[in-house]
């Protein structure tokens, strides 16, 4: 005959097991359920590219503004003044 402690740890640990696949079968339900809502989204056939027109114009340039040729700095006359 067992023992009622070895029969309570027994069924702990069954209980403990039982809820352990009940958790990762709801999380796998769950998952499979979104990864086919995102699979319907992504190869949805009456989403056709319309959405997309408005970057189809070609690439945008913007006009470099010309920057002058480098040229000496002029004198303030402050090399004067110092002595220099």
């Amino acid at each position: 005959m067992m023992k009622k402690s070895t029969f309570g740890a027994m069924l702990a640990f069954l209980f403990a097991a039982a809820g352990a696949l009940t958790a990762a079968a709801l999380y796998l339900y769950r998952r499979e359920k979104e990864l086919d809502e995102y699979e319907r989204l992504l190869f949805n056939d009456e989403c056709e590219d319309d959405g997309d027109d408005e970057y189809d114009d070609g690439p945008v340039y913007e006009k470099i503004q010309d920057e002058p040729a480098a040229t000496e700095p002029e004198p303030t006359g402050d090399a004067d003044e110092a002595g220099l």
